[in-house]
């Protein structure tokens, strides 16, 4: 992802009943561009289908993602 300015930055992880899985980005961000690793560890969770949400300032972005061990 990539920001424009000073802001505060929420990535979170869900799975498909709402229940936060992970939180991968949680504090202020100068501006620039950022790569983020999600890693499962074993038993942490199993196959299938998560959501993960992008909270930049006043932008909010949700897309879906499928894992598979």
């Amino acid at each position: 992802y990539s920001i424009s300015g000073n802001q505060f930055v929420s990535l979170k992880v869900y799975d498909v009943l709402g229940n936060e899985i992970a939180v991968l980005v949680d504090e202020y961000k100068p501006a620039g561009m950022y790569n983020v690793q999600f890693t499962m560890h074993n038993g942490q969770s199993s196959s299938g289908i998560y959501f993960y949400q992008l909270r930049v300032g006043n932008f909010i972005e949700s897309k879906k993602m499928i894992l598979l061990k």
